[in-house]
């Protein structure tokens, strides 16, 4: 067997999943795209624990996803609203969504709440930019001279 040279590779996704990589995060992003932006709504939503929250939280404000919007000075209390970057994982969640009501056996199949600016609701479909063909795992293959070395 060959020798491993150098340390995990790095790339987007590892930076991506650094901030958003975890159950409680992503489950706390669902719960402000559904419109649940204060702390004890999200704590009730999610399940997680009021410690584990504040920490999830604390790193989705830190990566850029979501900013703090004060909207009680007394006492001081804070809601939590997508900024740019978090409302950019729309797709993300929706194609999450969908996989997960193919191909997971728990939870009730709702259908996705986001629609489009049309208001059509969506359904997740990634498609080619230069031909527009649907990505299926069925019509994706690694080319493994793109592949980056260590």
């Amino acid at each position: 067997m060959a020798k491993q040279v150098g340390g995990p590779r790095e790339c987007s996704l590892a930076s991506a999943l650094e901030v958003v990589g975890e159950k409680w995060s992503l489950l706390v992003l669902r719960e402000v795209f559904y419109g649940v932006r204060r702390f004890e709504g999200i704590a009730h939503h999610t399940g997680a624990p009021r410690d584990v929250l504040t920490a999830r939280l604390r790193k989705l404000v830190e990566g850029g996803v979501l900013r703090r919007v004060p909207y009680s000075e007394r006492p001081v209390r804070q809601e939590y609203h997508l900024t740019e970057a978090g409302a950019e994982l729309a797709p993300v969640l929706l194609g999450l969504l969908e996989w997960g009501r193919k191909w997971t056996p728990a939870g009730p199949a709702l259908a996705a709440p986001f629609v489009h600016a049309c208001g059509a609701p969506l359904q997740a479909a990634l498609t080619c930019g230069a031909c527009g063909g649907r990505v299926t795992g069925a019509t994706v293959s690694l080319d493994p001279a793109r592949v980056p070395q260590k």
